[in-house]
Parts: structure tokens; C-alpha cells; sequence
């Protein structure tokens, strides 16, 4: 019985493999918007007289939504979503009446400022039948049923979406083609990882989050967490991220893999609070890449996690670099806008590395700066470093943010940081980055406070 059982889930995940690996063929997901989506959705909503209709697809962690009509629809995470009953169901789907079934009310995280009574779900399907997406479409009055015809219709729309991304599909097949003709071949040196490596490892859950603590300085309580994501290897053992990020940025991977950490953060945040409701003070805070940071749906996103995980934006902290804000400053700030209207903290990691810092700082809504830890870890070294530290916070006393010390490893440092009126402070000195069980050990000392520090070489990767 166990076998056929492990065959089961090893035959399931051949077949997402396969259908991730022909939405990853169409090139759909990271795409700018495109006219003939939003004119199916149009047509959609309008042929029901319906209040709004979205196009997604899902990939491993989330729904992207391409294309909405009538209300905004957020992108939103993929477990327990609409698109995973619909692959179980493997058809469409016509509820009248949502309300009637309250099973389903957490699923309409979907609807944003809206509530949804009547729903209709239709498969996106690929050529060879699996469903990279959904088309649906949404009313805030119920109905008794809807006519086989209309629901015909509403199919044949969503072949016309199947349709479209085969052209996409051959035009960036052709497009490749093209560019490997005109471009030197180079020669496989044997790195490792690879893109199947990373795939493998998100698929088979072998990422996983460790957190290192920030303190007071003066009191030396926990007040909040990092979380920096590790790779268990079952064959290499934990491999830090500088091993594998990069690749994961370069191939877009790191957008799974970043919706991943953001959903697991989430999650640990509710399990600390279930075990003890004191820690309802504390903040996780999770890094964004660049690549993350550029979508503009990301609040959404950020907003269903909140409301799927059952905490408050209070509790999560978002750390971005300036140079991930930089590229496209309109976007950035848009972002950021969204981020902040959550409740959700804002922090600059490694200020003071960019080239236009307190340029940018007065247009960004930051609540915290991160002083990098190549200038904490020269301030012993001569008066210049030391002089940079005491500016930066300064300058975050005068924009009333706060200040976080990375970077920590000496009790010098510890002194001295304290001495200039940082307030918070993080490093190998109070803790290296720890698992989640042990973290939860650290949590329950006396007032989540840390014992009196040693000095410490930082092991960092």
C-alpha cells in the first residue's frame, strides 16, 4: 500500500514538473501586460454581466494574475487557492452561490474590496491537457445556475488563451534559436548547481529558513528576527545562499524561492505567536531581490499572505538594497507606497554601499536603516569609519527612523555602538543565524532576554 502510494505522489510531481516546465516555455509570467488578455477578461465579465474577471497562472507558490476586469484582483499565494481545487476538479467550475459553502469563503482572498457570491472557474490548459491557469469570473449577487451555453462560451475564450501562449511559445522558441546561431557556444565547465538543481530542491522542500536575532543593545531583548534562507542538501549539507542565489536571480527562479520564504516567514511568525501570545511583538524580517521587488503586484501578495497566515503586518518586516530600487525608481516607489499602507515595516539593508543613499532616502518610506557590517566591523580601525557610523545615525534620528547595527562580532564594537545611540543591533556576538526549533528555544528565556555577550568571530558566509 505505501508504495502505491509513494508512485502516487512521485507521478504527481512528474506532472507539475512537466506542466512548470511548458508555463516556463510561453515566457508568460514575467511579461509586461498584453491587449488581448484584458479583452478576454472584458468579454468574459460583460457575456455574464458579471462585476469583474481575472486571467492567472500558477507556478509553484503563486497565482499571477496577467489580466483583471471590473474590481482589482490580487495576486496571491497558490496553496489553498482557487486554481488547486480546480486541478483537483480538473474541469470547470459554477458556484452559485459561494455563501452557501463556507468552506470556500477563505479561498475569496482572491477579491479585493469586494464580496464575491457567485463564481465560475475555466481551466487555461496547455496542449497537453494540463491547466497552467485559470479564467474566472466573479459577481457579488448569487445565482440560481448558468446556462451550458454560456459556459461554453466562457471555455472557448479560455482556448483562445491556450492558443496565445502557443505563439508565445514558438515565437521566444524562435527567438531563441536565433540568438544561439549568432552567439559563440560556450562550453559547460561542470558548475554546480544548475537550474534543474534549484527546481529539485524547491520542489522536494529542501530550502529552508534560519533566523538570526536583533537585540536591544541596552536591555539585550530579542525584539525581532532575520530570516535568511539555507539550502539543506541531502548529499552537500547546508549551502549558504551566495552558492545559489545569483543563479536563481539570473533564471527567475528566485521568484518561487522568494514567494516561498515570504509564505514560511509567515507561517513561523503564527506557529512563535501560537506558542507563546507574548510574542506578538516580535518582527520577522525577510530580504526582497530586485527581481521581486519589480512587480508590481507584490503588495497584494504580501497583503493575502498576512490574511491566509492570520498575523499582523506589524509582524513582518520587508529588507530591500537600494540598488534593487534604483532601476526603476516609478515602480519602486509604488511599491513601497502599497507596502507601507499594509502596516508592514520597511527597511534599507546595507545602507550606506550605494552611491546616491541620502539622495534616494528622503524619497523612500523606510522605517529602519541597516548600517552594513563593513562599516560596524571597521569603527576600531581609525576615526573615518567611526565618523560614518555616527552620521548614519544621525541622520535616521533625523528622519525618525530607526537603526539596526549588522554585523556585530566584538564587544568593542558592542560599546561603542551604544555610546552613539544605536539603538538595535544584530551579529555573531549575540547569535549566528539559527533554526527555527532553536530560535524557539532562545524565545522562551526570561523576558527574551540574552545573556552578557563574548566576543565572537563572525562565521558568516
Amino acid at each position: 500500500m505505501l508504495e502505491i502510494q509513494l508512485e502516487s505522489v512521485e507521478n504527481d510531481q512528474q506532472r507539475e514538473q512537466l506542466r512548470l516546465t511548458a508555463l516556463r516555455s510561453t515566457g508568460i509570467l514575467d511579461s509586461p501586460p498584453e491587449a488581448i488578455f484584458d479583452t478576454i477578461t472584458r468579454l468574459a465579465a460583460e457575456y455574464l454581466h458579471a462585476d469583474s474577471a481575472m486571467l492567472g497562472f500558477a507556478d509553484e507558490s503563486r497565482i499571477w494574475v496577467k489580466s483583471f476586469w471590473g474590481h482589482a484582483v490580487r495576486e496571491l499565494p497558490r496553496s489553498n487557492s482557487f486554481f488547486e481545487m480546480l486541478q483537483e476538479h480538473n474541469d470547470s467550475m459554477v458556484i452559485p452561490d459561494v455563501a452557501a459553502q463556507p468552506e470556500l469563503m477563505q479561498r475569496m482572498l482572491l477579491i479585493k474590496r469586494t464580496q464575491v457570491r457567485f463564481f465560475v472557474n475555466v481551466p487555461v490548459r496547455w496542449v497537453d491537457g494540463s491547466i497552467l491557469g485559470e479564467l474566472a469570473i466573479f459577481s457579488r449577487e448569487p445565482r440560481e445556475s448558468l446556462d451550458p451555453e454560456a459556459l461554453h462560451m466562457i471555455e472557448g475564450l479560455a482556448s483562445i488563451v491556450t492558443s496565445q501562449l502557443e505563439l508565445r511559445r514558438l515565437r521566444l522558441g524562435l527567438r531563441t534559436a536565433t540568438q544561439a546561431h549568432t552567439q559563440p557556444a560556450e562550453m559547460s565547465n561542470g558548475d554546480w548547481p544548475t537550474v534543474e538543481d534549484l527546481r529539485h530542491a524547491l520542489e522536494h522542500r529542501q530550502f529552508v529558513l534560519y533566523y538570526q536575532p536583533e537585540i536591544d543593545l541596552k536591555s539585550r531583548k530579542i525584539i525581532g528576527l532575520e530570516a535568511l534562507i539555507r539550502w539543506r542538501h541531502p548529499e552537500r549539507g547546508i549551502i549558504p545562499p551566495m552558492q545559489f542565489i545569483p543563479l536563481a536571480e539570473e533564471t527567475g527562479l528566485i521568484l518561487p524561492i522568494g514567494d516561498w520564504g515570504l509564505a514560511e516567514a509567515c507561517a513561523q511568525i503564527q506557529r512563535w505567536c501560537n506558542d507563546d501570545p507574548r510574542h506578538v511583538s516580535l518582527r520577522v524580517c525577510v530580504n526582497l531581490s530586485a527581481r521581486q521587488f519589480s512587480r508590481a503586484g507584490l503588495a497584494d501578495h504580501v497583503e493575502a499572505l498576512l490574511l491566509q497566515s492570520g498575523i499582523s503586518s506589524r509582524q513582518l518586516g520587508l529588507e530591500m538594497t537600494e540598488s534593487s530600487l534604483i532601476p526603476n525608481m516609478r515602480t519602486a516607489l509604488e511599491v513601497l507606497g502599497s507596502l507601507r499602507r499594509l502596516g508592514v515595516s520597511l527597511l534599507m539593508d546595507d545602507f550606506g554601499t550605494g552611491y546616491s543613499s541620502l539622495n534616494h532616502l528622503h524619497s523612500f518610506p523606510f522605517d529602519v536603516l541597516k548600517i552594513d557590517r563593513s562599516f560596524v566591523g571597521r569603527m576600531t580601525e581609525g576615526d573615518q569609519p567611526l565618523h560614518i557610523v555616527r552620521t548614519i545615525i544621525e541622520l535616521a534620528r533625523v528622519l525618525g527612523m530607526d537603526v539596526v547595527a549588522e554585523g556585530i562580532e566584538t564587544q568593542e564594537q558592542y560599546q561603542l555602538l551604544r555610546q552613539m545611540g544605536c539603538r538595535y543591533g544584530q551579529g555573531y556576538l549575540f547569535s549566528p543565524p539559527m533554526t527555527a526549533e532553536e530560535i524557539t528555544n532562545m524565545l522562551r528565556l526570561p523576558g527574551r532576554i540574552l545573556p552578557e555577550p563574548q566576543d565572537a568571530i563572525d562565521e558568516r558566509d
